[in-house]
């Protein structure tokens, strides 16, 4: 425990004093480091497994051993506690050790995803100030470290570039130097762990916004803010040092990351199994193999699976206790068949790396969970749904998400013409979310507010649409969006995925609809079939992207005629 007061860092929001003080109070935040719930299990458990990684296997002592290193490493490089430094590795036990070591340090880390590319690391290296930047040597056919090289030509203050991998041959003298990360975190058993004790209220990490909008904004989270989260987080989800936890998703994202998450399991002394992606047949596999008790997927990724299972029975066994999965609303058609093929609980999670999350409970009704994406996760967790002018709607009612809570930031990192826009002067946070909150406190996601549909002023939920998309025989995914009109402004138009051998036709979505007594108004007036949806960098399906392809459609019709 540290009581010394925070590091310094301009551009950071904090929580009002009097509010920052009941939380402590309250024994939300106990000025407390994650690395210090991590060090407790190395103690209890030294030889317990705590990361599975192909064909590494790291008990705590080893994970903890390789921090140290890494600690040192970050350290003998000049940097130092508040400093920030751009992570973009891909999901590998190196990632878990150089985190860790960042939170022995007070080193920052910036958590990129591995779809970024120049534009966006550049953009995070020059809005953190970043001093240094880890890749991969490669990713698939990109080779990082060019990347790498223009990202620090682009931001001045990189100084240092860590490779996992093989370093560049013949840099010129003028290159950013670059490090094998492997010598960073060469274990050395036994090393002292650097005096550094964060305070509670010290940044542990940034995490990136997930809108779908512009360059990704950087969201602030303390040691004690982020603490609370996964403890919560492995409340809910019922994470114990038995849990063997598969993480197939990016782990830079807060989902993966620590609701619960691999910070989550080692908290709670389990173990993490870790993959690359989350491709069907070796996730399966993989689940069978080490028994993996809890797993986290976005619905794309939980509908591969359900098909591949259906298809090949890959899971013998039964140890798959959870399927957590969240990112963007599971549509009900999708939720009811998780349990019947996975064998797997289903619990929803809605929530944001801006802090609020919600889950379903994994003793809820079949009903709540296949319908909803649960309650927030604290009781602490301050919720408002409101209407356009920001007067309460009742329950029952969709309206737009505001909250505010102790694992809730109150701004963005050095943005304060967006915090003015996205923060109440009282600290409620709006999330661009439109929900619904039932009687019993259980939300239910009805799109983003510009997913809403404003047809001639009779607004559209996309969500209760595509779920009855999703009632027809063959079609995969469904995402409706908003088509401009001259007339009411919006009309709607339903983009669908359909299996091979299936003819899904707009007409059968209308009698689908129609039969179910679903108000006109509410009825596809253009149906659009793809391949393949628009996905963002975390996998959610990019409805900004395909708003912009019809209004291409549009305007090239009108351009034929």
């Amino acid at each position: 425990m540290s009581t010394r007061t925070p590091l310094a860092i301009d551009g950071v929001v904090r929580w009002p004093d009097d509010t920052a003080a009941a939380y402590r109070d309250a024994g939300y935040w106990q000025d407390r480091s994650i690395q210090s719930f991590i060090a407790a299990q190395v103690e209890i458990r030294p030889d317990d497994p705590a990361v599975i990684d192909g064909d590494v296997r790291m008990t705590y002592r080893e994970l903890w051993d390789a921090s140290t290193s890494c600690a040192r490493g970050l350290l003998d490089h000049g940097l130092a506690p508040g400093d920030r430094i751009l992570l973009q590795l891909p999901n590998c036990w190196q990632f878990g050790a150089l985190t860790i070591a960042c939170f022995r340090t007070g080193v920052i880390p910036v958590m990129a995803l591995p779809a970024h590319r120049r534009t966006e690391l550049t953009h995070l290296a020059r809005l953190a100030e970043a001093r240094a930047l880890v890749i991969a040597a490669t990713d698939r056919s990109t080779d990082l470290r060019v990347v790498a090289q223009q990202v620090a030509e682009d931001a001045t203050t990189i100084e240092s570039i860590f490779v996992l991998g093989e370093l560049s041959a013949g840099l010129p003298d003028s290159a950013t130097p670059e490090f094998a990360l492997a010598e960073c975190i060469a274990t050395v058993p036994g090393a002292k762990r650097e005096p550094f004790e964060p305070a509670g209220q010290d940044i542990a990490c940034l995490l990136l916004s997930g809108g779908t909008t512009g360059l990704p904004k950087l969201i602030v989270r303390t040691h004690d803010d982020y603490a609370y989260n996964i403890r919560k987080c492995n409340e809910v989800t019922e994470i114990d040092s038995d849990t063997v936890y598969l993480a197939s998703v990016p782990i830079s994202h807060n989902f993966a990351l620590a609701c619960p998450g691999i910070l989550g399991t080692w908290v709670a002394g389990g173990r993490v199994v870790l993959l690359p992606s989350p491709a069907p047949e070796r996730s399966l596999q993989t689940i069978d193999a080490e028994r993996v008790t809890v797993t986290a997927a976005v619905p794309a990724v939980a509908q591969s699976w359900i098909e591949h299972q259906r298809e090949h029975h890959t899971l013998k066994g039964s140890s798959l206790r959870v399927l957590q999965v969240g990112g963007s609303r599971m549509p009900d058609e999708l939720a009811a068949r998780v349990q019947p093929v996975l064998g797997a609980t289903l619990q929803q999670v809605f929530g944001m790396a801006e802090g609020l999350i919600n889950m379903t409970r994994l003793d809820d009704p079949t009903g709540t969970i296949e319908t909803t994406q649960g309650r927030p996760v604290s009781d602490a967790d301050e919720i408002a749904i409101v209407d356009e002018l920001g007067d309460p709607v009742p329950d029952g009612s969709p309206g737009r998400l505001l909250t505010r809570g102790p694992y809730t930031p109150r701004g963005y990192f050095r943005a304060a013409e967006h915090n003015a826009r996205a923060f109440t002067p009282d600290g409620w946070y709006g999330s661009g979310d439109i929900v619904i909150r039932r009687p019993d406190g259980n939300l239910v996601v009805a799109g983003r507010d510009k997913d809403m549909i404003n047809r001639g002023g009779e607004k559209i939920s996309a969500e209760e649409v595509e779920n009855f998309a999703y009632q027809l025989t063959g079609v995969e995914m469904a995402a409706a969006v908003a088509m401009p009109d001259p007339v009411l402004g919006e009309r709607l138009c339903l983009y669908l995925t359909v299996a091979d051998g299936h003819t899904v036709t707009l007409a059968d979505v209308a009698d689908l609809m129609q039969t179910a007594g679903v108000a006109r108004f509410k009825i596809p007036e253009r149906l659009v079939l793809v391949d393949q949806m628009p996905t963002t960098k975390v996998g959610k399906i990019d409805k900004k992207a395909m708003r912009e392809d019809i209004r291409a459609r549009l305007e090239r019709e009108l351009s034929s005629t």
